[in-house]
């Protein structure tokens, strides 16, 4: 008959957080009740993909062994936007018509004209993320001409990078 809040309170028991709500004192012989909860819980960046509930009805007026007891599985779905942000510096470069490498040279100059290419991948939340993969496919090759000459790879932040084999070839 109508509805009514629960007063419900946190505690520790054996180990595992426990939330006790009392549904009714004195309670009639015989009545039924419905309840709906929410829970708001936290820290379940670690917790897999999903998070699981056990549910006991205790009564202290006939203690039974038959207590209702139920488990309910709520899958977890973190929630995260990456945003890959770019840029080339120079942002424009015109390269001669006709390029001729010097073969065997160290200098820099000689395999041809610096481009920096940066990226930033940004986590715009709301969730955390951790084991993030960025793939960056670069064409050094056009047909059997070297196109880019790919001279090293560096990150910042505490990224880790395996680097592609064909990175310095002639160790400029």
């Amino acid at each position: 008959q109508g509805q009514e809040k629960l007063s419900c309170n946190p505690k520790k028991e054996n180990g595992t957080h426990v939330v006790l709500c009392e549904l009714g004192n004195p309670m009639k012989a015989g009545a039924r009740i419905t309840v709906d909860m929410e829970l708001s819980v936290s820290g379940l960046e670690d917790m897999g993909d999903a998070i699981t509930f056990h549910l006991q009805l205790r009564s202290k007026n006939s203690p039974s062994p038959s207590n209702a007891s139920v488990t309910v599985t709520v899958p977890v779905e973190a929630e995260a936007e990456m945003e890959l942000r770019g840029n080339s510096l120079p942002a424009t470069t015109v390269l001669p018509t006709s390029w001729h490498r010097v073969e065997g040279s160290q200098r820099l100059e000689d395999h041809g004209i610096k481009v920096e290419h940066v990226y930033e991948l940004h986590n715009k939340g709301p969730g955390t993320v951790s084991g993030v993969s960025l793939s960056l496919a670069v064409p050094h090759l056009l047909g059997d001409h070297v196109l880019l000459y790919l001279l090293e790879l560096g990150t910042e932040g505490g990224m880790n990078c395996s680097h592609h084999p064909a990175l310095n070839p002639a160790q400029v």
